[in-house]
């Protein structure tokens, strides 16, 4: 047998493995509760690192188990599948041959794990239940992996520290690397797929309750599978097709120039090199469309190799430094052929305009211009439901709700839609911005002929006197400046219900309370939350 003792408010753990001597259950006056003492023959011990530890208070509780799964237990219930959603840890059972056993823990931000598949498995070809989790950069021995890769099959237990409800699983493992993890889980190199057998789900099960005290700081951003990825980018009718991205280097992008806007916000300007104006393995690359991304893959630059701990830059040990971008500037027309392709022997320019975030945005924010810097290029994509329709149709209005750097997506739209036939008449921008980051919407509005006219903007935090002389030219431009929030009236009072189309590029807590204020109407939005 094996057992793992933890401490989570020290974030200390400590695996054992050996051989059960004896063991004891005692009733307690408790119905299905009972005191269990085991004796264990230690032939094995290893101390883990507190990565991926989230700290917790644990208090004991006295449980009153109800099994709630009957049968095999699958599909799993909402409730178990709610658990795993929120899940920040589990524990894994694992065997060396007739050797061993091992158990373990994996954790991260809660939603770390992912539910792949949840149906009946005699119903449906295919069907069954499958969770995916990512192996993040640990100790090297590969004592869990290691056995899985000779024993396939795995037992897990998911605790629920807040209602003491816990869900048992057992099944076989399937080791995910490189492309097979990636494709699976984006920005994965190492993931595992666990289809399972039977399932357990006890309500109240678990002798303690935690309360959350603090998250690992290398806890990696929790990485949606790809079939969710593409439902972020939806209507409320439907979702919107997402390009696939490229499976490696179609060109180099060279940084040409970079314009500081804001205290946090800057305007890189890339030339696309590559053989043939960026032919990759003998086939041209497609000219991407005002609206779309790219993806630059930073790795080069910015991978340091491996680390076991590295409490300076903990989410470096996980980071794969592929980061993507909206293109805020059309493509020049000139270098398109009438394939659609980005024509041979022409090196076309591509602008991004970004937020200070993280270390690929702070290596282009300190780079030294007069030494050359060549960054990998991964591809060019994005939903063309998301691209605005330049000629709106009918009497159709299109409201685009932005948020700080989410105008990016209309920037590179905006002249097109607003030279069409009645583009001013169809097009209406609800803009907030904060105070300092005024000077942005100064650029924007200043440089693109007549989007001040279709502009509201709304300006919260701190505004003092240079923001004042911003927002008087700002409203020279024809935009109408309001210093609050934007709230539900203000997005329902543009244009008329069944006669509008909402696009909508903000974070996540805008973009809740717009679907919400929106509910029954056809909204398209971008999520970068991947």
């Amino acid at each position: 047998m094996a057992g793992l003792a933890i401490d989570l408010e020290t974030r200390d753990r400590v695996k054992v493995a050996g051989r059960m001597v004896v063991g004891t259950a005692t009733r307690t006056g408790a119905p299905g509760v009972a005191d269990l003492q085991l004796a264990l023959q230690v032939h094995e011990s290893l101390g883990n690192c507190p990565k991926y530890l989230n700290r917790k208070r644990i208090a004991p509780h006295v449980p009153s188990p109800r099994l709630e799964s009957g049968g095999k237990g699958t599909p799993l219930s909402p409730a178990a599948v709610e658990l795993i959603r929120k899940a920040d840890l589990f524990f894994i059972a694992s065997r060396h041959g007739g050797e061993s056993m091992d158990a373990n823990h994996r954790g991260g931000a809660p939603g770390f794990m992912r539910v792949l598949r949840n149906t009946d498995a005699d119903a449906e070809e295919g069907g069954g239940v499958a969770i995916v989790y990512p192996e993040y950069s640990g100790n090297r021995l590969y004592q869990t992996l290691g056995n899985l890769h000779l024993d396939p099959r795995a037992g897990l237990a998911i605790p629920d520290f807040e209602t003491g409800d816990v869900l048992y699983l057992t099944g076989r493992t399937t080791i995910l690397v490189g492309d097979k993890a990636a494709r699976l889980m984006p920005h994965s190199k190492l993931a595992v797929r666990v289809d399972v057998d039977e399932a357990r789900f006890v309500r109240d099960g678990l002798p303690f309750r935690g309360a959350m005290v603090d998250f690992s700081p290398y806890n990696p951003a929790v990485r949606p599978l790809v079939e969710e990825r593409a439902a972020a980018t939806a209507t409320t009718t439907g979702t919107a097709e997402q390009k696939p991205e490229l499976d490696g280097t179609v060109a180099m992008a060279s940084l040409v120039s970079r314009q500081v806007l804001t205290p946090s916000i800057s305007r890189y300007v890339f030339k696309l090199k590559g053989e043939a104006g960026g032919r990759r393995r003998g086939r041209p690359l497609e000219a991407w469309r005002s609206g779309h991304h790219v993806t630059l893959d930073f790795a080069p630059e910015l991978d340091a190799g491996y680390s076991h701990m590295r409490d300076d830059d903990p989410l470096s040990l996980n980071d794969d430094f592929v980061r993507t971008f909206t293109v805020s500037r059309p493509l020049d027309a000139n270098a398109v052929d009438g394939r659609g392709y980005v024509k041979e022997r022409v090196e076309p320019e591509f602008e991004i305009t970004v937020r200070r975030h993280g270390p690929a945005t702070r290596l282009l924010e300190r780079w030294n211009l007069r030494v050359p810097l060549e960054i990998p290029v991964l591809g060019f994509g994005g939903a063309e439901g998301f691209r605005m329709d330049t000629s709106m149709g009918g009497d159709g209005v299109g409201v685009f709700v932005a948020a700080g750097v989410g105008i990016t997506p209309l920037m590179a739209q905006a002249t097109d839609i607003l030279g069409a036939v009645g583009g001013r008449e169809r097009l209406r921008v609800l803009w907030s911005l904060k105070g300092e980051d005024l000077p942005l919407a100064l650029d924007v509005l200043g440089s693109i002929s007549g989007l001040g006219d279709v502009t509201k903007l709304f300006v919260t935090g701190k505004v003092g006197v240079d923001e004042r002389a911003s927002i008087t030219t700002i409203q020279g431009s024809g935009a109408r400046v309001t210093e609050r929030r934007i709230d539900a009236s203000d997005v329902l009072s543009e244009g008329e219900k069944g006669k509008r189309r909402f696009y909508c590029c903000t974070g996540p807590d805008l973009m809740r309370a717009l679907l919400k204020w929106t509910e029954g109407e056809e909204v398209m939005y971008e999520s970068f939350e991947y």
